[in-house]
């Protein structure tokens, strides 16, 4: 199967997990069984300026990030440090994370959430 671009749902998510203006979420699936329901997300998240997502614990999946583009400020359990593109982010289950765009460009990454 191929998805073009086109085909993929695009989401607008305000003060997503509590953070700032609005996300864009570009979903490359269509639901967790395209994952063979080992996961639940795989998308392209957008942060313009200004815009976060709050932080938040995964109790029962983890979350990784790839930075494609940009700088942003990542909460990794509590510990605030910069990523930048190239860098891969890893919250593991029972951890938290939220990250954030504090530059004036705009910061792209992957985001790909899997079960427990």
């Amino acid at each position: 199967m191929i998805r073009g671009a086109r085909d993929c749902k695009i989401e607008y998510r305000e003060h997503m997990r509590g953070g700032d203006g609005v996300v864009v979420i570009t979903n490359y699936i269509n639901g967790p069984e395209e994952l063979n329901d080992k996961g639940r997300l795989f998308a392209k998240i957008t942060l313009n300026p200004g815009c976060s997502i709050g932080y938040h614990v995964h109790e029962t999946d983890a979350e990784l990030f790839y930075i494609m583009k940009g700088t942003a400020e990542y909460n990794d359990n509590g510990q605030i440090r910069t990523v930048t593109a190239g860098n891969v982010t890893i919250c593991p289950s029972g951890e938290g994370h939220g990250i954030a765009n504090r530059t004036e460009d705009i910061v792209e990454l992957t985001a790909v959430i899997v079960y427990k």
